[in-house]
């Protein structure tokens, strides 16, 4: 039993571990939107997640092994860098696990991942929107830096447990869920984390699987978790040699996407799911007839209603 598990456990009623919860999404195939006829395109929802998101898993390693290994301990704050899904997620373990949790954002992220971490008790520092996640994680650096006692600082951007958390958790999901067949395994770019541990877990699997990774097509974009990586600071954790390519999406192209899921699918996903799947069709169009892609839809389109892309005109 984990540290992590121990202490989510006391008081709470056998199986009433929030962290328990996390994993084991649904993996859904498209039917309506796929635009090619032959190959399958399959969705894992992360929005299920208790959190509401994919971070949901890279929070529950991160924090085990902090934990674990004693970074993390009673009276601590958690400290780290976020566009809102990991943060939420900290916060949800934090407050069950009884720990103070500050998380560094954009100024301009959606107001709704603002209220969750607010809900959930984590403090907010508001980071300039024009420095993106840039300029949240320089903050948290600087933060971290000034108060080494007392503060765990995440650090998901360069933490292996991240990594860990795709390639023992969600890449195992992914090949047990199609059975093996898998061919092509599509997501975008942030943290790095579920690009990098699925891949690894599925090439592990079949090295003939192809890894497709999705980044916004410019530095100045509103493809809320992603990276440009050409522009942005780099994650440790990410390892650019394992894709066989590079798909860059529009914003535009993303959001109307994420209108088009929910509409034609009934999948409400956020915008980086929109760009996923916008990837993962263009992979469709060039791939035979019996490829199974694969891909992700990282968060719920509930933390966007406020966006005015997703109040589209029916």
């Amino acid at each position: 039993m984990s540290s992590l598990t121990r202490t989510l456990e006391r008081g709470a009623e056998p199986g009433a571990r929030i962290d328990h919860a996390i994993g084991n999404t649904p993996l859904i195939g498209l039917r309506r939107i796929i635009d090619v006829a032959g190959p399958r395109v399959l969705v894992k929802v992360e929005g299920l997640q208790p959190g509401g998101s994919v971070k949901a898993r890279a929070a529950r390693a991160i924090v085990a092994a902090a934990m674990h290994s004693g970074r993390l301990r009673p009276g601590m704050t958690l400290l780290d860098a976020s566009s809102g899904n990991t943060g939420i997620a900290y916060a949800m373990l934090c407050a069950a696990g009884g720990f103070a949790c500050t998380i560094c954002m954009p100024a301009n992220a959606s107001a709704e991942r603002r209220q969750l971490l607010r809900a959930y008790g984590a403090t907010i520092v508001s980071t300039p929107p024009e420095d993106g996640s840039d300029g949240a994680i320089r903050e948290a650096r600087r933060i971290a830096a000034a108060s080494p006692d007392g503060v765990f600082y995440a650090d998901q951007y360069g933490n292996p447990a991240n990594v860990r958390a795709h390639e023992d958790g969600t890449g195992v999901e992914i090949w047990q869920q199609t059975e093996g067949a898998v061919t092509h395994f599509v997501a975008g770019l942030g943290t790095s984390g579920t690009f990098m541990g699925v891949g690894r877990r599925l090439r592990r699997c079949n090295p003939r699987v192809s890894l497709i990774a999705v980044q916004p097509d410019s530095p100045f974009h509103g493809i809320e978790g992603l990276k440009h990586m050409a522009t942005a600071i780099v994650p440790r954790i990410y390892d650019a040699a394992l894709a066989d390519r590079t798909i860059e999406v529009r914003t535009e192209a993303a959001q109307a996407m994420a209108l088009r899921l929910a509409r034609e699918e009934g999948l409400l996903a956020g915008v980086s799911g929109g760009a996923n799947v916008v990837a993962a069709l263009e992979v469709a169009r060039s791939a035979p007839d019996d490829a199974v892609i694969v891909t992700v839809l990282p968060d719920g389109g509930e933390r966007y209603l406020s966006e005015p892309w997703l109040r589209g005109r029916p």
